[in-house]
């Protein structure tokens, strides 16, 4: 049975930080909203209460019984979690004097073992505006900062022990934070580390066994790192009873239908190509609306989809590549997040067909993913790929779509993608793309006038696509690639680089 941490999600944007830190100590956790009813079974080994951006003083503050929890097993309070523990116990929260956020170093008044191996005023983040006036009675404390007289404490002589620091282990800026955490995790709650690539294959293969047994999988295939990774698991566990097929919409990139097919025969999945460019490009005539584009693209892909399942019979599941975070995401605190344009993976599948789920990778981080289809075998060249929208290239040809304005971006993105490459600067940004934009200027080629099209150049560095930074490439590789795409793809005469960041801006430009 694997071990177990449980997250408590008070609504913090730092929570899948928390969870990020636990499994990169090798040791399982999820995460559940607060309020959601705690399971304690046998492999649950701890709980950890998470920020907030509430103040445990407000008349409708998110509440757990905290007493209750560390009844049963060790805990550790992170921010809100250690302020709510304080109240409960009868300590004083109330607002700071001054607002505490930001670098702090952290004076250690013992060795126990919450900060074993942390140095002495080594560096921690805060980021609250109330504080622990009042330690309450029982309690202990383990270090203070320049601002802060109780930045980490614990409750004395309980067979379970209870754990609260005010700042946050978690991110980045806390230098030792995640040896913090580790020691909670292995020192504190008895974990053995094990939960590792090798371990998350051998698990999931066989409950995909169990789950599947005899019957039939259809899956739709996209090329990107999660379909992929998740298709060859499901593989793994029933052979060629798992039925892909890979749609070429018309707005892939140069290449990439041919080249993923011969992927997936060297993995070997049994997959089908199914040629569709035609279908999408006489639905896309005249729609010059993102969105219109976007549920096109979506519509026609699962009628093509549907289409083509049917061919196979006896097909009771349907494979998909869902990530944690997703999941996450539709069960949040606060439920599911405003919709500022519709998702750019194509969903709605399951309810249409009416098929039980496969989803492998249901409890996976996305470098996580990545490391499980290392441990598989799964080629560099498609594992570390950059992020590529569902409706690919129709979303980066601002206007109306055709195909000679496709084949001008697919040149031009494909020489802007293998340059990035070629000076080993692509596994430096997180994703980057080429976009036709419907302006067309006056340019000069030899002694003629040109009239042509713009292509703006997009590449950001981010963690996880939520917010982004424009890649701060070099002058040298921008002129190089502006000089290689005017003089090789004719019909731009111009190009530009997009120095925007998200927020305020998107990743993708439609």
């Amino acid at each position: 049975m694997t071990e177990k941490i449980l997250i408590l999600d008070f609504g913090s944007q730092y929570t899948q930080l928390i969870a990020r830190a636990v499994r990169e100590a090798n040791v399982y956790c999820e995460i559940i909203p607060y309020h959601k009813k705690v399971d304690f079974d046998p492999s649950l080994k701890g709980i950890i209460l998470s920020g907030s951006p509430f103040s445990v003083n407000d008349p409708k503050a998110p509440e757990v019984d905290v007493k209750a929890l560390h009844q049963q097993l060790p805990v550790l309070g992170v921010c809100y979690g250690a302020q709510l523990t304080a109240k409960q116990f009868g300590g004083q929260v109330a607002k700071s004097n001054k607002r505490e956020y930001g670098r702090a170093l952290m004076h250690k008044q013992t060795d126990d073992v919450l900060l074993k191996d942390v140095m002495e005023q080594s560096q921690v983040w805060m980021s609250h505006s109330d504080s622990v006036l009042e330690m309450p009675a029982g309690f202990n404390v383990l270090a203070t900062t320049d601002s802060i007289p109780y930045a980490a404490f614990k409750k004395n002589g309980e067979a379970n022990p209870l754990y609260c620091v005010q700042f946050h282990p978690e991110v980045y800026h806390s230098v030792e934070g995640k040896k913090i955490i580790r020691n909670f995790l292995v020192n504190i709650c008895g974990c053995q580390q094990s939960w590792t690539p090798a371990h998350f294959i051998t698990d999931t293969v066989n409950a995909l066994k169990q789950q599947i047994g005899n019957r039939k999988v259809i899956m739709a295939l996209s090329g990107g790192v999660d379909s992929t990774v998740a298709a060859t698991l499901i593989h793994k566990a029933i052979g060629n009873n798992l039925y892909g097929i890979f749609v070429d919409n018309g707005v892939l990139r140069k290449n990439e239908f041919e080249q993923v097919l011969d992927t997936y025969k060297t993995i070997g999945l049994n997959v089908k190509g199914v040629n569709a460019k035609q279908l999408f490009y006489d639905e896309l005539k005249g729609k010059t609306d993102p969105e219109a584009k976007r549920k096109t693209i979506g519509r026609l892909f699962i009628e093509v989809f549907q289409a083509e399942a049917k061919t196979f019979e006896g097909v009771e599941l349907l494979g998909q590549g869902t990530i944690y975070p997703d999941v996450i995401e539709s069960v949040s605190v606060h439920g599911p997040s405003v919709t500022i344009k519709s998702h750019h993976n194509v969903g709605g599948l399951p309810d249409i067909m009416h098929l039980e789920l496969v989803e492998p990778l249901r409890y996976l981080f996305k470098d996580e993913v990545r490391r499980v289809g290392h441990e598989l075998g799964i080629p560099a060249d498609l594992l570390n790929r950059h992020p590529f929208p569902g409706p690919g290239l129709a979303i980066r040809i601002l206007g109306e779509i055709t195909p000679d304005k496709v084949a001008l971006l697919q040149e031009a993105d494909h020489r802007y993608v293998q340059g990035l490459k070629e000076h080993k600067l692509y596994d430096q940004v997180w994703q980057a793309g080429a976009i036709l934009l419907p302006v067309k200027s006056v340019g000069v080629m030899g002694d003629e006038r040109t009239y042509e099209f713009t292509v703006a150049l997009r590449a950001v560095t981010s963690v996880d696509g939520m917010t982004a930074d424009w890649a701060h490439l070099p002058y040298e590789f921008l002129a190089h690639i502006s000089t290689d795409i005017i003089n090789n793809v004719r019909g731009i005469n111009r190009v530009v680089y997009d120095i925007s960041s998200k927020p305020p801006a998107t990743i993708e430009w439609e």
